[in-house]
Formats: C-alpha cells, sequence, structure tokens
C-alpha cells in the first residue's frame, strides 16, 4: 500500500498563505482550507493576505454572486439518508413515516435544514434500471418531498455520473436530473463523486427553477463558487491553529457542509464548521454500514443550531474576522462576526480545560457578556484602554457563542454526554422453522455438523454484515476499496433439505391461484408471468417467504446454500438469477439480505456498481432492502429449504 489511509493525503491538507506583500496568491484559489500561522503575531497579516486574495480574485472572475440572490433561507445542518431508513420507511406496512423522521431528528440533533435523499446506490447495477429509475418508480415521492418542505426541511436529491453502464436515457443525463428535479419539486441536487456540475446541467436546472441549489463533493472550483451555492467539507484537514474555509472566505453566503463519514469523533470538522460559520453533513448509516454519531456530538450540534437559527444573518456577514480578539495564550480561538453594528463571537476550546479569558475586546458598558450555548453571563475584567477580557471556565472541546446584551437569554445544560461510539449490531432475522421427516420431491438432505466456510466478497462502503470497513479511515482508495475480502466462518448446522432448483414461475402461479397472495406494495411484482419453466423473478423477501411458508418449507440460509453448493448438490436454471437467503439482517436503519450464486446481469464500467455475472459459492452479495417493491428485480429469484430430523441409527426409531 503507498499511503497511509488514517492521514490526509498532500491534497487534504490545509494551504500555507505567503504572507510577503508582493506574493502572487493565485496559488491560493484552489485551496481547500488556508491554514493558520501558529504564531498570534503573524495572524494580522494572515487576515490582510487573506482579504487581498479574495478582492483580487473576485476581480479577476468578474463576481458578482447574483446566483445567491436568488436562494432564500440557510441550510446550516444536512442529512443524508438512506431513503428506505426504517426510521423513514416503515418495511410492514409499505408507508414513509416522515414526520417519525423529523421528530428524531429534532431530539438527536436539534432538527435538520435539509435532507439529501440517498435512494439507490450501492444497489444500482443490480439490473438494467439507472438511478433515475430508482427515484421514478416511488410513486408518492413528490408527497414526501412536500412533507418535508411543510415542515421546513429543504430537500436534495443525488446524481451519479458514474452510471454509464445501465439503460440509457433518451435525453443527456443534465435533462434528466433537471425533469426529475422538477417533477419531486425538490430544493437541489448532490453531485455524487463530482466537485462541480457547470454547464449543461446549471442551465437545465436554471431552465426548471431558478435558484435550484447544486453541490459539489468535496472542494468546489473557485470559479463554480458563484453558482454553486453548497459544497461538501469532505477531506478536509485543518491546520493545528484552525484555518478558513477558502469558499466560505470567497462568499460569505456559501455554505459548506463538514463531514468525515468513517470518523467515531467529529468535534474536528464541528469546531471547523462553528468558527466559520458553516454546517455538517451528519450521515449515520453509510451505505448501509452504521457510523453513527456520539451523544457528546450530538449535544453539540444541537447547541450549535440554536445559535445558527437565532443569529443566521451573523454568519453570513461580509464582517468576518477569523481568530479575532485572542487573549494572547491558550488554545481557546474565536471569529468574530458583525451585523448592524453587532457582534458575535464564535469560540471552541482545542486545548485542555481552560479558565481564563476566550477574548479581549472593547467593553461595552451597560452590556453583559454572555454565552448564548449555555445561557451563562460571563467574566468580564478590565485590561486598560477601553478594552475588556472575557470569559470563564470553557472545558476542552467545547463550544460558546458570545454576544453583549442588555436582555435576558435562555440557560441551556452545556453540551456533553457519552463520547464513546454508539454501536449497533446488524441481527440476522430468525428463520422460520420448516420441519419434515423426509426430503420433499424436488429437495436433496444435508446432513447436519460443523463447516468451516471461506466466504468471499468485494470490499465496498457496504461492509458485508455489520462491521465499519473503514473506522476513522481518511479516505478509502484502492487497494482498500473494492478489494475481494476474505471471511472465515464457523456455522454449526442441523440436518436440512435444500432444493436442488430455484422456483419456477409456473410453481408460484400455482401459488398465486391456491392463496389468492397479493403483497403490500405491488409495484415490479411479476412473480408467475414469465416462462413456467423458468426461475421465478419479481419478488422480494415477503413474496418469496409467502410462496414457502404455502410449501410448507422456507428459504436456506446463506451458509446453508453454500453448504450444498460446494458440496454439488445445486442445480441453476435459466436464466442466471441471485438466489435470495434467508439470511436478512437489520440494525434498526437498514435491511439488508444476502445473495448467492451470481446472476446473468452485469453491469459495466465502474466500480460503484452492484455485483454481477456468475458466481462461485463462497461469494457473498450484500443487497441493501428497498421499499415500494424496488427490491424486486428479474435478476432475483429464490429456492427453498426444509429442517430435516436428525438421521436414524439403523433400528432406532426417529421421534
Amino acid at each position: 500500500m503507498s499511503f497511509n489511509p488514517y492521514v490526509p493525503r498532500p491534497i487534504d491538507r490545509p494551504t500555507p498563505v505567503p504572507l510577503a506583500d508582493d506574493t502572487d496568491l493565485t496559488t491560493l484559489d484552489e485551496a481547500k482550507i488556508f491554514a493558520a500561522p501558529d504564531d498570534p503575531a503573524q495572524w494580522p497579516a494572515w487576515r490582510a493576505q487573506l482579504t487581498r486574495w479574495r478582492a483580487d480574485a473576485r476581480q479577476r472572475l468578474g463576481y458578482t454572486g447574483t446566483h445567491y440572490d436568488e436562494i432564500s433561507g440557510d441550510c446550516f445542518s444536512i442529512c443524508l439518508a438512506w431513503l428506505w431508513d426504517e426510521t423513514l420507511y416503515d418495511h410492514e406496512r409499505g408507508v414513509f413515516t416522515v414526520e417519525e423522521f423529523l421528530d428524531t431528528a429534532q431530539r438527536d440533533f436539534g432538527g435538520f435544514d435539509g435532507v439529501v435523499l440517498w435512494h439507490a446506490y450501492p444497489v444500482i447495477g443490480l439490473d438494467d434500471r439507472n438511478q433515475f429509475d430508482w427515484y421514478r418508480d416511488v410513486p408518492e415521492l413528490p408527497e414526501v418531498v412536500r412533507a418535508f418542505q411543510e415542515r421546513g426541511v429543504r430537500v436534495f436529491v443525488d446524481y451519479n455520473p458514474w452510471d454509464t453502464g445501465t439503460r440509457r436515457e433518451p435525453g443527456s443525463d443534465a435533462e434528466e436530473v433537471a425533469a426529475l428535479a422538477g417533477k419531486l419539486g425538490v430544493d437541489g441536487v448532490f453531485l455524487d463523486t463530482l466537485k462541480e456540475g457547470a454547464g449543461e446541467l446549471r442551465a437545465a436546472l436554471d431552465a426548471v427553477r431558478p435558484g435550484m441549489v447544486l453541490e459539489g463533493e468535496s472542494r468546489v472550483p473557485l470559479a463554480r463558487i458563484g453558482d454553486h451555492a453548497m459544497s461538501w467539507a469532505q477531506w478536509f484537514a485543518d491546520s493545528d491553529v484552525p484555518g478558513v474555509l477558502r469558499a466560505k472566505w470567497f462568499e460569505r453566503r456559501h455554505v459548506l457542509h463538514h463531514t468525515r463519514r468513517w470518523h467515531r469523533d467529529h468535534l474536528d470538522e464541528l469546531h471547523s464548521a462553528w468558527l466559520n460559520g458553516v454546517g455538517v453533513l451528519v450521515w449515520e448509516s453509510v451505505f448501509g454500514v452504521w457510523v453513527g454519531w456520539n451523544e457528546r456530538d450530538r449535544a453539540v450540534l444541537r447547541a450549535m443550531r440554536r445559535v445558527q437559527a437565532s443569529h443566521a444573518a451573523w454568519l453570513r456577514a461580509e464582517e468576518w474576522v477569523p481568530l479575532a480578539d485572542h487573549p494572547g495564550s491558550g488554545q481557546v480561538y474565536a471569529s468574530r462576526w458583525t451585523h448592524d453594528g453587532e457582534p458575535l463571537w464564535t469560540v471552541v476550546n482545542r486545548g485542555a480545560d481552560h479558565d481564563g479569558a476566550w477574548l479581549v475586546t472593547d467593553a461595552r458598558p451597560g452590556r453583559r457578556f454572555v454565552d448564548l450555548v449555555t445561557g451563562a453571563e460571563l467574566t468580564v475584567t478590565e485590561t486598560g484602554d477601553g478594552r475588556v477580557a472575557v470569559g470563564g471556565p470553557l472545558p476542552a472541546g467545547a463550544i460558546a457563542a458570545v454576544v453583549a446584551t442588555g436582555t435576558t437569554v435562555d440557560r441551556h445544560e452545556p453540551p456533553g454526554g457519552d463520547p464513546s461510539f454508539p454501536a449497533r449490531a446488524a441481527v440476522r432475522v430468525r428463520a422460520p422453522w420448516a420441519p419434515r421427516t423426509e426430503p420433499p420431491a424436488g429437495l436433496v438432505a444435508v446432513e447436519a455438523g460443523r463447516r468451516e466456510l471461506v466466504v468471499r466478497h468485494r470490499v465496498r462502503e457496504t461492509g458485508l454484515y455489520g462491521e465499519t470497513p473503514y473506522v476513522d479511515e481518511w479516505k478509502p482508495l484502492p487497494p482498500r476499496l473494492h478489494h475481494t475480502g476474505t471471511l472465515h466462518r464457523t456455522a454449526t448446522l442441523g440436518r436440512f433439505a435444500i432444493a436442488v432448483d430455484e422456483v419456477t414461475h409456473g410453481q408460484y402461479a400455482e401459488f398465486l391461484r391456491a392463496t389468492g397472495y397479493r403483497p403490500v406494495r405491488p409495484e415490479r411484482f411479476t412473480a408467475g408471468q414469465g416462462p413456467a419453466d423458468a426461475p421465478v423473478t419479481g419478488v422480494d423477501l415477503t413474496d418469496a417467504r409467502a410462496y414457502a411458508e404455502w410449501a410448507g418449507l422456507r428459504l436456506p440460509t446463506e451458509d446453508e446454500w453454500q453448504v450444498a453448493a460446494e458440496a454439488g448438490l445445486l442445480a441453476r436454471r435459466e436464466p442466471l438469477v441471485w438466489n435470495l437467503t434467508e439470511s436478512e439482517h437489520t440494525d434498526g436503519r437498514t435491511r439488508f439480505v444476502i445473495l448467492k450464486g451470481g446472476a446473468a446481469y452485469q453491469a459495466e464500467g465502474s466500480d460503484w456498481y452492484f455485483d454481477g455475472g456468475p458466481q462461485p459459492p463462497e461469494v457473498s452479495v450484500k443487497l441493501l432492502l428497498t421499499g415500494a417493491g424496488l427490491t424486486r428485480s428479474d435478476q432475483i429469484g429464490f429456492r427453498v429449504a426444509a429442517d430435516l430430523a436428525p438421521a436414524s441409527a439403523p433400528g432406532e426409531v426417529t421421534r
């Protein structure tokens, strides 16, 4: 491996700012963060250079900022939410639960300003459906969007430019994105793997409705800040003394969203966001893997959101002084924001517990200095020349928001809580019991015993079971990403029987005639409608289990499937389709099932696609379960199994 995945790459590190007056500052144009000098004596010169760069860059670009005039409101905190998250979609009833989702968000994070409804990756490529199909085939999605918006939450869809190997649309991607955004009534588009989406995409969106936001992933180019009102601050490493986000410094109304998707501690990006007057991206289920926020970080964000709600005008004000009014020692740092002549200081403690001055500023007779985070009045000590030192106790890692006021301020508990990772287990759903004394017709017996299994899987961002594949890594890259991983599993199996062949459309049609079965969500339900001897497809787990229960059987687990296949007991019908297994898991947020066997279809052109093609028995693939019938595919079928009584010894009667 040629890089250390746990440390920032050179491209992610903060950019030093030359302090000489005659230095060419165009080298700063594409920085992520302007690094701050360690020496406070250099901070005035550093701020002067940032101011000079900004004025020069805006003049070089002929910058007007008119795009921001079309956008109302603020969007500090955004949640990247799996559309089929169990807090957003009730899989049993087949309905969305937006109110419950937002109530939970309010309790845990103080609410969200926006939500990105991530919908299909890493499922895209299961069959020839493209990324737009996975949105368009959810009939109630426009109502879901409106339900969020009625609660004051902006809604964004995501665009995957790498999806070029599935079904092609008659128009360009830009036209399809714009048409989808218009149909759904969303507020903007997140650009997966793209820093910017200028030109055709920007024009197409503006033709549908001016003011829709484009948000790029990672560093937005300088020339595109004018038409991209938001961007991810992903893979942004700060300097030891907190620096300044380039895009925010250039355009005070630009909102970045700090995120470190695999990290279990978010205090660094919360501090950077707080000092830069920007927001964060909350991402607890990362493509099907739980990376939840700890209670301390949630409490810090709740406190930030109260101030962002009451003082948003300050955080987009032109009068912003980073590393302002420092007392001269210690690791307590502040930004000063001035709106209508009134200052607000956002403060962080990057060092140990502190009890002393946070900042030194002009005295304001008749006013009290108060921390809006806690509501506590601060200690004020005269330093001479009409200036005062303001501060008090500030624990390590704490934030504060200082104002000078003559009014009463609400009191709040200081942000705190457990900083440890709130782990969740992905628990396998218990398999039903389907006892038989002998293998039914078409099934073959497999004896009980302990098996040592080798399981192979492609190491994607999904992981395979409940594990986080890249704990606290900076940015996983090949060969860490998409390589073939190997797991060793010990499976203790009872005696069972498994069908030699998959269930066919003809067999499923017989079940439908006998029972009148109809799924809760009928979309894409095509079971029983294909060639009678072809493997049944167009089923989800519920449909497959319903058939199995009617037949007095069940689905095989992934381990049973692998053991039988490696013993040469399984046949495969044509066309080749993935086999569902009775290995469904849930961590309370994401549901998934393990597929075995491979399929005829294979999307080409990107490593981000779902696995396809024939697969050997030891390969397991994790399929995230969707709702609204979208898990049903012409590439997924199933076979059945049964639990057998132990084999009798000679002369022994099995009861």
